[in-house]
This record gives C-alpha cells, sequence and structure tokens, in this order.
C-alpha cells in the first residue's frame, strides 16, 4: 500500500505543477486507530512539502489542485481554513474508491521559526490488512 499511496502523491505532485523543491520522505505505515481495528490493520501515510518557491505560486498550485482534484475523481470535504493561528488555507479531499485522502496546508513564510513559504501534503490511505 505504500507503493500505492506514493504514486497517489506523485499525481497530486503533478496536478501542483508547481515549479520549487520538494521534500525527500517516503510513505510510512502505521497502525490503524479507526474503531474495531486490531494489530493487523494499517494506514500508510505519506507527508511531503513543495518549498522555495514563490507564495503565488505555491497559491496557484493549491487553486489548480481545486480545480483538477473533482476532475480526477476527487471529493473536496473541506475547502477553508485549518485551526491553527496563522488561519493557513487548508483543502481535504478523498479518492473516488475512498481508498486514499490528502490534506494540503498553504503557509506563509514567518519570522517565527524562520519557517518558509511552503506547500504542506499529506496524503493517507485508507485502513487495510496486512495477512
Amino acid at each position: 500500500m505504500s507503493a500505492e499511496t506514493e504514486k497517489t502523491s506523485s499525481r497530486i505532485l503533478e496536478m501542483l505543477a508547481v515549479k520549487g523543491k520538494v521534500t525527500e520522505s517516503g510513505a510510512m505505515t502505521a497502525p490503524c486507530t479507526d474503531n474495531g481495528s486490531d494489530e493487523k490493520t494499517f494506514r500508510a501515510r505519506h507527508p511531503w512539502s513543495v518549498h522555495q518557491a514563490p507564495f503565488v505560486e505555491l497559491q496557484a498550485g493549491m487553486e489548480r489542485l481545486r480545480r483538477e482534484l473533482p476532475k480526477d475523481g476527487w471529493e473536496i470535504g473541506k475547502d477553508g481554513t485549518d485551526s491553527s493561528t496563522a488561519k493557513s488555507p487548508q483543502l481535504v479531499a478523498e479518492s473516488a474508491g475512498r481508498e486514499f485522502a490528502v490534506d494540503v496546508r498553504l503557509h506563509k513564510a514567518s519570522g517565527v521559526g524562520n519557517a518558509p513559504d511552503l506547500l504542506e501534503v499529506t496524503v493517507e490511505s485508507a485502513c487495510y490488512r496486512s495477512e
């Protein structure tokens, strides 16, 4: 499932079409914590971000996602702001068969911690059994 999660992440990166630096992390597997899950139930998560691009380019990438995700069979469940004090723009969507979810947040550069402008993306698979 990690390979499929990474493939889904790659497709989202294509839709973003932002020329920036992408963090190099692979998908990780973690136990599922949904009700009724057991020690053989897992979920794959692939967190990554795009940075070293102008904020307007990152904004344009987020706008492209708003248009392209539904065309690619995704259903947008949230399009608003996150609960952080910065109220960062957030887009949450699920794939057509609900095999995957994506959470995208647009962060403006901050002097606190020297944080750069970036698009934070997390792709997560549905729970699956490993036997």
